[in-house]
């Protein structure tokens, strides 16, 4: 499964995602001429609060531009297209030095809660901090619109000279999910995908040079302590607390990867394991984040229910394509069949769209906008390069939401739209704050929005929506739907922590340009207990090939929203009433489940996270006991399965030597 952030939002942090970059013809957003007008004045709590007032007025008028050049970029991936969106970027990057630089007049000043917040996001809320030199600001933009297309644009050719043989990253991934492909043509994919960001590698060196310079001109000692000030702690408290809680869900990780490493072995002998790690083009999943495509090999019991969602929405693609066709006047040509299977594709992905939109609703949210319908990206168009990777945008902060997909009628793409429209939800809910305040109360929130609604999918969920059987409850099925859900939440959590702390070391130095490499493999090893299933040499840049780096999207923000969608979970089961095993909870249609958790939402990034997230579970520490509640049942059970068995790995990374770091628009993840 993915996530998914707005435009800028992802790329850039909560304040880039709304302050434009036309601002800089506008005469009354001027810090130049407000530092002029203030030179020698002593600031007052109500000058910061007119700083706030204009802040906020300049972020509501001029947003429409920047995001509207950071969506064509996206849907219509051209070198114009990327000139604009680099463009606006680098103008909004400039302003925004201005803002940080003015507000430095109220060190000191007693101010009040909503300013001395706001103030705070201002500073805290960038991940692209812009450099002081304007040369240096112009090729940091320049470079992250190139990267973020390039990853677009990426394809590898099996045959340069045959076009027919050339793949993107949906077809690739459709290898990897194939249980009929063998390890050679899986092989064959992940390595070709993985090919594509070579390129890169000199690029994102670059690039690091700069954002840090960024960093440092603002105040901070490297980008990664940047984005780890953003969280309402100390840096390094924070980045405690995520080994807090890793080590919380570890043991349950390390069971599912005993299991799935056994039956790897069993069926690909020796070649299933790499000295005891998981060979990464086995795993159903470019990067390894999400093993649900290895349900065919996973599944504990074969006769224990139905939970082949991806088979029930293929029938009903293939119903509707049959329908179109019936409706044609005569015999269709190659190319009418094709717009007709587009027709299908089309229909088959909103029809996945309106089914999440009906679970939000059913809690008393309204129904997505007119405009969603008319102008998201629903599938991939033949005309142009697009970026499919999932993301959901808030164009206007006044109702113009949207998502870009390009949806397959399969499992993972049908829960990511439940992801996605739990970000737009989040959008609309705080559109009644003040534009600074729009966003949520830290990024893990926001991914775990929809991902708290997609554990309500449960198999009851399903089969009253007619995408599986409906069976009676055994021990067997409920292990089967439990095994189900822990390959896409309980796999994820150690990808969730690697990536960022793969860039804090790239950021902070101990991860030098000569083992970029090499630091990702050692990561995800020590994490994940992966590894490829041959030599990946510095001659590669295997990290490019995961949009958030390319991208410039932090990522602790989903491993959080892993552990934080259990606690909302587990709070809004409670408030609809549910008694029984946390598992088996589902709050669809409870209007007053959908009551507290429209509440939350509705506070956006006013408060803190401790007290916005006291107000909905009673307390205010994340906390992964809910996820060892959920998954008590698998647990009992994997750890059964693995007796005897020689569970654990390893993995260089966990020597002293594994690099550190010492440094105290939502994007699908």
């Amino acid at each position: 499964m993915k996530t998914a952030c707005t435009p800028l939002a992802a790329a850039i942090g909560l304040l880039i995602a709304v302050l434009p970059a036309a601002l800089l013809a506008q005469d009354a957003g001027s810090g130049h001429e407000v530092k002029s007008e203030m030179a020698g004045k002593a600031a007052t709590p109500a000058d910061a609060d007119a700083f706030v007032q204009r802040l906020n007025d300049t972020l509501r008028r001029d947003l429409v531009g920047l995001n509207s050049a950071q969506w064509l970029s996206a849907t219509y991936i051209n070198d114009d297209s990327q000139l604009v969106s680099a463009q606006m970027t680098e103008r909004f990057l400039e302003k925004q030095k201005e803002f940080i630089a003015e507000s430095r007049r109220f060190d000191g000043v007693t101010l009040s809660q909503p300013t001395s917040r706001a103030i705070k996001l201002l500073r805290t809320a960038q991940t692209l901090p812009p450099p002081d030199d304007s040369q240096k600001l112009s090729r940091l933009t320049t470079l992250t619109t190139k990267l973020d297309g390039m990853y677009g644009a990426g394809t590898w050719c099996r045959d340069p000279a045959d076009k027919t043989s050339c793949k993107q990253l949906p077809d690739l991934e459709e290898v990897l999910r194939n249980p009929d492909a063998t390890y050679d043509q899986q092989l064959e994919a992940w390595a070709g995908w993985h090919s594509i960001a070579v390129p890169m590698r000199p690029l994102y060196e670059e690039f690091v040079t700069l954002s840090n310079q960024g960093a440092k001109d603002n105040g901070f000692a490297d980008t990664g302590a940047l984005w780890r000030s953003g969280y309402d702690m100390d840096p390094d408290a924070f980045q405690t607390e995520t080994d807090r809680l890793w080590g919380q869900v570890r043991p349950l990780y390390e069971q599912l990867h005993c299991y799935t490493r056994e039956r790897l072995v069993k069926k690909y002998g020796e070649r299933g394991s790499v000295h005891g790690l998981l060979p990464a083009h086995l795993m159903g999943n470019m990067w390894q984040q999400d093993w649900a495509n290895l349900w065919p090999i996973l599944e504990p019991y074969s006769n224990a229910g139905s939970l082949d969602i991806t088979k029930a929405l293929e029938a009903q693609r293939e119903a509707e394509y049959q329908r179109l066709l019936s409706e044609f006047r005569g015999t269709p040509t190659v190319e009418q069949k094709i717009e007709i299977g587009r027709g299908a594709d089309l229909a088959i992905a909103k029809s996945m769209t309106r089914r999440a939109e009906d679970f939000y609703v059913s809690l008393g949210m309204p129904k997505l906008p007119d405009s969603f319908w008319e102008k998201s990206q629903f599938i991939k168009p033949r005309d142009r390069e697009v970026v499919c990777h999932a993301s959901a945008w808030d164009m206007n902060m006044a109702g113009d939401v949207r998502i870009k997909m390009c949806i397959k009628p399969n499992e993972e793409d049908f829960t990511t739209i439940y992801h996605e429209l739990g970000h737009l939800y989040y959008d609309l809910a705080y559109n009644a704050q003040a534009p600074v305040f729009q966003g949520g109360a830290h990024d893990g929130f926001h991914e775990a929005i929809g991902d708290t609604v997609v554990l309500g999918v449960t198999p009851g969920y399903l089969s009253s929506i007619s995408l599986v059987e409906k069976s009676t409850p055994s021990k067997e099925s409920v292990i089967n739907e439990q095994m189900r859900m822990a390959l896409a939440k309980v796999a994820f959590l150690p990808f969730g922590l690697m990536i960022d702390r793969w860039r804090w070391g790239v950021f902070d130095g101990s991860i030098p340009p000569s083992r970029y490499n090499q630091g990702w493999w050692d990561l995800k090893a020590r994490y994940q207990g992966v590894a490829p299933a041959s030599e990946r040499g510095e001659e590669n840049f295997d990290p490019g090939a995961k949009y958030h780096v390319p991208g410039n999207t932090p990522y602790t923000r989903y491993f959080l929203a892993h552990i934080l969608q259990f606690q909302f979970y587990k709070s809004l089961c409670d408030a609809a009433g549910f008694k029984g095993p946390l598992h088996e909870c589902t709050y669809y249609g409870s209007k007053e489940a959908g009551k507290r958790y429209s509440a939350m939402l509705n506070r956006g990034a006013s408060q803190t996270w401790q007290e916005t997230l006291k107000e909905l579970t009673g307390g205010d520490q994340m906390d992964a006991s809910a996820i060892l509640d959920y998954f008590a049942p698998l647990k009992s059970w994997l750890e059964k399965e693995n007796e005897g068995k020689s569970c654990g790995w390893d993995a260089q990374a966990e020597s002293d030597e594994a690099p550190r770091s010492t440094a105290s628009n939502h994007v699908a993840y």
